[in-house]
């Protein structure tokens, strides 16, 4: 193809619709004395640059799914919670199976994620996988057994609302007390397991849409912007206004 003959304008939309280009092409686009053509080169081989980073991020993040994948598990669920820190709201946990195999370019420790982002892959978590749950446990049941109790009723919960049996399971944090699945609990598991990460974002989007509809119930508490944390002015309108049913009692709001 002769890029030459080619507007910036055509170049641009080819380009975008390449994953790859061969050193002959590279050459003869570096070779093309337009300013606009130099920039065009450029913006592409940054991207395939951050594409390539962007795989072995994720190809790092799999490695204990390749582990397991490896020993003969095929339905490896990862499990996380969101919601053990707030002073009010329920803690809600996810449970996710992928394909073996899987990647989803952006997934990480929900944490690290923009809101927007949160959303969009949650889209396309429950979309790919082959299966996922999210199970809760309420404010009552926090201050009644405590919130690392609640923490892991909520995964339990996850795991059952699963309609796929898994074989395995990675849990982020603590493994779940007394399941009769095989399971192994990671440190930082959002960080270092994709499918954990992706657990991390189902449960932490869910948690903030129940919050966000707790606001429309309490307004005064900020539901919608701290989700139940104890930010200044969710202490502040607690010393004003007392707690309301969705705040935990056992926790100190000093």
């Amino acid at each position: 193809m002769n890029y030459r003959q080619m507007t910036i304008a055509e170049l641009e939309r080819y380009l975008e619709g390449k994953v790859e280009i061969t050193s002959a092409e590279e050459a003869m686009l570096r070779d093309d004395n337009r300013k606009g053509v130099v920039s065009l080169l450029n913006r592409f081989l940054r991207k395939k640059e951050l594409k390539l980073l962007e795989n072995a991020r994720l190809e790092k993040m799999l490695a204990e799914e390749k582990i397991l994948w490896q020993k003969g598990f095929s339905l490896i669920a990862g499990i996380d919670e969101a919601g053990r820190g707030p002073l009010a709201g329920p803690v809600v946990a996810a449970a996710v199976i992928f394909d073996p195999g899987t990647k989803i370019e952006g997934i990480n420790d929900s944490k690290q994620l923009s809101a927007a982002k949160r959303e969009e892959l949650f889209e396309e978590i429950i979309i790919r996988a082959v299966d996922y749950g999210i199970g809760s446990a309420s404010r009552d049941e926090i201050d009644r057994i405590n919130i690392h109790a609640a923490s892991m009723l909520a995964m339990k919960r996850a795991v059952e609302r699963l309609k796929t049996e898994p074989d395995y399971l990675l849990v982020d944090g603590f493994k779940i007390p007394r399941y009769p699945l095989q399971q192994k609990a990671l440190t930082a598991g959002d960080k270092r397991s994709m499918s954990i990460a992706a657990a991390s974002i189902l449960a932490k989007v869910t948690r903030d849409k129940i919050m966000s509809n707790l606001h429309n119930l309490y307004p005064q508490y900020g539901f919608d912007s701290n989700k139940g944390y104890g930010t200044l002015a969710h202490r502040q309108a607690l010393i004003e206004c007392g707690p309301c049913s969705e705040h935990r009692v056992s926790f100190s709001v000093k």
